[in-house]
């Protein structure tokens, strides 16, 4: 097991990881292209920043996300991924993840993403 990051800090959290909620957080939360070990790991998250919040930009989170969350499945890792988004409030929409592991459990997890308000 390995320690489970904290998502509201980006520290590690006092408890273990016991799923794939460091995985998921970490293929939402790096840039694409920017961690030196696998340029192929993040998301384009990142880039809805300069974005009104619209359904166009909801559904390009849930496309970059699904994308990024992709390897998950791909090493069977996950057996099935559903990304859906939401306005949440001023400046920020929120992904609703749910990730099924290659043992059947699921586990939901929500993820805040900047837009432009």
């Amino acid at each position: 097991m390995e320690p489970q990051l904290d998502t509201t800090s980006g520290d590690y959290a006092d408890a273990q990881a016991t799923g794939l909620e460091n995985a998921v957080y970490l293929r939402l939360m790096v840039p694409l292209g920017s961690w030196w070990r696998d340029p192929l790991l993040g998301s384009r998250l990142h880039e809805l920043a300069r974005e009104k919040d619209t359904p166009r930009v909801r559904l390009l989170a849930e496309q970059y996300a699904s994308t990024a969350l992709k390897s998950l499945l791909d090493t069977k890792q996950a057996s099935r991924i559903e990304v859906n988004s939401e306005a949440w409030h001023d400046g920020w929409l929120r992904l609703a993840v749910r990730v099924w592991d290659a043992g059947g459990h699921e586990s939901l997890f929500h993820h805040p993403v900047a837009v432009g308000g």
